[in-house]
């Protein structure tokens, strides 16, 4: 009890030394301030609140990236009969990653002309927006929804072969479906969201070897010596033969027939892909009377 006391008559006396202390003195807070170091502490506990702000957005970038990963799932329709189904091929589409500023993109011509020109290369031959449309078309169709789809394989203009479950819900806008292309370009696979389904997945060359045995292969093209009714042509073809239609995702050129069976003209115009999907998927619902 005695050494608290004495403390606080020390505290007192100070006081009084400081109130009797001439006007030129400095006070001694003053002294005590003067004497401090400066104040490092401080701005290492900033440096440790700067780089937990970093940290933080690292996070917030990771977890981001991880939502972007996961695809949502559409429902799949419950049926314990087989029916026949189609299959598309995609082929050339132009989906190539290259790096903008910092970051990997998938180029196209809108956003990445003045980057493409320095390379000397052509900003109209980088159009992904054609196999986006082509894969909407696709899956918006009445034949996807009655759970008549049954595989989509893309085949890039550089060779790179991916495939497209029929229970995915594509991306709607193009700025987010570039994301979703770079990813896979980049990580080989997309998941569903919350599952380890892989949904997208980026396997090996050559198609052929994924399309069912015995599958008819029709190849589409403007330029093909072959012009048909596609209407006749489908409901002429049998339930037990699975269809495999290809079709070019390209802004010019046509599709290498080497693999198809058959070559032809629907139109009497060159089709945008996304067209020509159309009238495939009209065709087939007519056939199977998908309404």
């Amino acid at each position: 009890m005695g050494r608290p006391y004495a403390v606080k008559g020390r505290k007192k006396k100070r006081k009084l030394d400081d109130g009797g202390a001439s006007s030129h003195e400095p006070p001694v807070a003053a002294k005590e301030a003067e004497e401090l170091p400066p104040p490092q502490p401080e701005q290492e506990e900033g440096g440790e609140r700067e780089g937990d702000e970093e940290k933080g957005k690292e996070e917030e970038d990771e977890a981001a990236a991880e939502v972007a990963d996961g695809l949502p799932v559409v429902p799949r329709p419950v049926d314990g009969k087989r029916r026949p189904g189609a299959i598309f091929v995609l082929e050339r589409a132009c989906l190539e990653v290259g790096k903008v500023g910092k970051t990997m993109q998938i180029l196209n011509s809108d956003d990445h002309a003045n980057y493409l020109r320095k390379q000397n290369r052509n900003p109209a031959d980088y159009r992904p927006d054609i196999i986006h449309q082509a894969l909407l078309a696709i899956f918006d169709s009445p034949l996807t929804k009655a759970g008549r789809l049954q595989a989509v394989y893309v085949r890039t203009e550089k060779g790179v072969l991916f495939e497209i479950k029929p229970h995915v819900r594509m991306p709607r806008t193009f700025k987010r479906f570039c994301g979703l292309m770079s990813q896979l370009l980049q990580k080989l696979s997309i998941t569903a969201v919350g599952k380890r389904e892989k949904l997208l997945n980026v396997i090996k060359n050559p198609v052929t070897r994924y399309l069912p045995v015995g599958a008819r292969k029709i190849g589409l093209s403007y330029s093909a010596e072959k012009s048909v009714n596609l209407f006749d042509y489908v409901a002429k073809s049998s339930d037990d033969e699975p269809l495999v239609f290809v079709v070019g995702a390209m802004a010019h050129g046509k599709i290498d027939k080497e693999y198809s069976d058959d070559y032809i003209q629907i139109c009497n115009y060159p089709l945008s892909a996304a067209c020509c999907l159309n009238r495939i998927c009209s065709a087939l619902e007519q056939k199977w009377k998908i309404q």
